[in-house]
């Protein structure tokens, strides 16, 4: 038998009170209640782990990317499928999850290979992720500012980040820095 609940907050209403589900799809992407804050993905996944351990949970993303498949799986999701993923794709998804065993899209990178970085830009983003400023990068390193800059805006790029802080989180997450 198969049930959709059109919010996260029903879905989990509904793992708690019918309890009987082999797997539960959650659906990535960002969605408001309607009614202030909703839970995120990552929260549900927490959540429906906690309610039900046994339930396999196959995290659905909206690309296939190493930082979105991590956090599902460190969430406690079984398996990570993206949007474009095919058919066979989702069912190898859902099979590990009911299997209790990890699945990740094919189409996700390896761990590492996404967005290799320079040594510099290493160097430049272990300095953003400790707090430090441009100026302060620039001067440790021995650069100009602006060289601090192009190499930042190169790791923006390398990584796909919307910005610094997105770029130090992925790169803890590739474990590119410390």
């Amino acid at each position: 038998m198969i049930h959709e609940a059109p919010t996260r907050e029903e879905a989990l209403d509904l793992v708690r009170d019918v309890g009987a589900f082999d797997v539960a799809i959650v659906d990535m992407r960002w969605r408001g209640n309607g009614h202030g804050e909703a839970i995120t993905g990552t929260e549900a996944i927490r959540m429906l782990h906690r309610s039900n351990p046994a339930l396999g949970v196959v995290a659905h993303g909206e690309l296939p990317e190493r930082h979105l498949a991590s956090a599902a799986l460190q969430a406690g999701a079984s398996a990570y499928v993206s949007r474009i993923a095919g058919t066979t794709e989702l069912r190898r998804a859902v099979d590990a999850a009911i299997a209790q065993e990890r699945f990740v899209d094919p189409a996700v990178p390896p761990k590492g290979s996404r967005g290799k970085l320079t040594r510099r830009q290493r160097q430049i983003l272990q300095l953003l992720a400790n707090g430090e400023s441009t100026t302060v990068a620039a001067r440790e390193l021995d650069l100009s500012e602006e060289t601090v800059k192009t190499h930042t805006k190169h790791v923006l790029a390398r990584l796909g980040a919307k910005n610094r802080t997105h770029a130090v989180a992925i790169a803890v997450r590739e474990c590119l820095i410390d």
